[in-house]
């Protein structure tokens, strides 16, 4: 083959020509002319690195063009390829897809492949090793698109841009049809797909501005965007409403919709052993976390909003998700981006330790499925969550040090501290906020609520193990639970007689009236037949 690296006397076109050989044969004997015929794949070490030979670079090319189905291992008659070394740290393999037998080669899921042999590759020749795909990341913005919005001045390409919008809008919506309205309403171009019957059967949106050469819209479908983001996925989530609630529970449910988020946080660790229901609650869990990003105050804003565009990659695996499953999830979401007032201090707190733990907890889920993308990304919003949640609790921790109980309770609530929760109890002595725990508690024992009880109730919601400082959740924790009066039980109990009393008179009296008005009736056909 001619080789212009090495060979003076050789020519690109040369070599050009001797690469598109097979293709030209083909086009001249099945008359059918080929025009997609170029395999491009660009291959690069890390920046740490060690240096790879030209040898070694060869092996690597024969590995990926063997993976990708250019060049099987035997095949006599595969496609023709080069490998080019461009610098140091990176080549690039070029091949025409028409085999030496006239055939196109099978390359249907060809990057898959060559991902599966370059994560080889990396543990081979001792290079920074990555994680293994699984068809669940969106798709990387292309050099022209990044070249684009350079050139425009936008800080996102089109198609990250759009992602958050869409994101940002499935709190807000209850089906299909809102969902493209509110779309429209933030001034995004729609283009809605629909069958002869006028239902909707897709959707593709584009970014204001984004116009290709002969000035026209550029749309993007939604499925392309993000594999969660396509209209079917999006439907099945609006459109999974729970159980009609019952008065009863209507009346009993908490009283803003950030304690309704956090009570429905506090299940969410038992209800991730069926995997189908464990993957709904998470993809609703990121949409909890776009709520709560959308109303959180401006000094917390950020930090939650990078939480939620990292956990957006883990809110979505090849797990079927029963999405019927989160209702109290995603309704809670609904309500706070609805809702015109924001919490106070302590019940912000208290969410986001919640939506900390639930998503700590996700993280645990992914890296028990082997789900390495999901539980990198689940991962990093932890960390956005914890700098966030250590903010807002920070007004709450000086009020409470500001106020704490006297000596000898704050003696008797050390005492309850290590009857509840011994194997901790030294940690959470010993943890800073202790003071503020001690008042909290002593707020609540105030309330009718007995310490040492809210104690192992927080422990049992949230393993102490592995928190940083176990007092600070455990204020939280106790805040929430604690926050209203401790039932009266004689009251309740009294409550409870009279209304069985007035059930049972009631219900004596009911029988008087009908007994009276059946002597009347009998009396009255005894008239007609006298």
């Amino acid at each position: 083959m001619p080789d212009p690296g090495r060979d003076e006397n050789a020519t690109l076109t040369e070599l050009a020509r001797y690469l598109d050989e097979p293709v030209r044969l083909r086009n001249s004997e099945f008359g059918q002319k080929v025009t997609d015929h170029v395999w491009h794949c660009p291959v690069r070490a890390a920046p740490e690195d060690r240096y790879l030979s030209d040898a070694e670079w060869g092996e690597i090319a024969q590995r990926i063009v063997q993976a990708a189905g250019i060049a099987p291992a035997g095949d006599d008659l595969a496609c023709r390829w080069i490998a080019v070394r461009h610098a140091d740290d990176h080549i690039h393999i070029l091949a025409t897809t028409v085999r030496e037998d006239g055939r196109r080669p099978k390359l249907h899921d060809s990057g898959l492949r060559v991902g599966d042999a370059c994560r080889e590759v990396e543990k081979v020749y001792g290079l920074r090793q990555l994680k293994k795909g699984n068809r669940t990341g969106a798709l990387r913005p292309t050099q022209a698109e990044m070249h684009k919005a350079e050139r425009l001045g936008w800080d996102q390409t089109s198609a990250e841009w759009l992602q958050d919008r869409i994101r940002a809008a499935i709190p807000h919506v209850t089906n299909a049809e809102e969902f493209i309205a509110y779309l429209e309403a933030d001034g995004i171009e729609v283009k809605a797909r629909r069958g002869p019957s006028g239902d909707l059967l897709g959707y593709a949106v584009g970014r204001p501005g984004d116009l290709n050469d002969n000035g026209e819209q550029i749309f993007h479908p939604g499925g392309k965007i993000a594999p969660d983001l396509s209209l079917p996925k999006i439907k099945a989530r609006l459109e999974s409403g729970g159980p009609e609630e019952h008065p009863t529970a209507r009346r009993n449910r908490p009283s803003t919709p950030w304690h309704q988020a956090t009570e429905a946080l506090d299940t969410l660790h038992t209800d991730l052993t069926d995997d189908t229901h464990a993957q709904a609650h998470i993809a609703a869990l990121g949409e909890l976390l776009e709520a709560a990003a959308q109303k959180a105050p401006d000094n917390l804003r950020a930090d939650l909003q990078a939480a939620s565009k990292a956990f957006a990659r883990a809110q979505r695996s090849q797990i079927r998700a029963e999405d019927r499953a989160a209702h109290a999830l995603r309704n809670a979401a609904r309500d706070i981006v609805h809702t015109a007032t924001g919490p106070d201090g302590s019940t912000l707190a208290a969410m986001l330790a919640a939506l900390l733990w639930a998503t700590i907890v996700a993280r645990r889920w992914h890296e028990a499925k082997y789900h390495a993308h999901q539980a990198d990304a689940a991962r990093q919003a932890v960390q956005h969550l914890q700098t966030a949640a250590d903010r807002a609790l920070a007004p709450t921790l000086t009020e409470l040090v500001a106020r704490p109980p006297r000596d000898q309770a704050r003696h008797v609530l050390a005492s309850d501290v290590r009857a509840a929760v011994p194997d901790h109890a030294e940690r959470i002595l010993a943890d800073p906020a202790w003071p503020a725990l001690a008042t909290v508690l002593a707020d609540a024992e105030a309330r009718g609520h007995q310490p040492h009880q809210l104690l192992r109730e927080a422990a049992a919601q949230r393993e102490l193990t592995t928190a940083r400082h176990p007092a600070r959740v455990l204020i939280t924790r106790i805040q929430h639970t604690g926050r209203n009066p401790a039932p009266n039980r004689r009251a309740e109990a009294a409550r409870r007689r009279a209304t069985i009393a007035g059930s049972v008179g009631t219900s004596q009296s009911r029988g008087h009236q009908i007994t009276a008005a059946a002597s009347t009736l009998t009396e009255q056909q005894h008239r007609q037949r006298r």
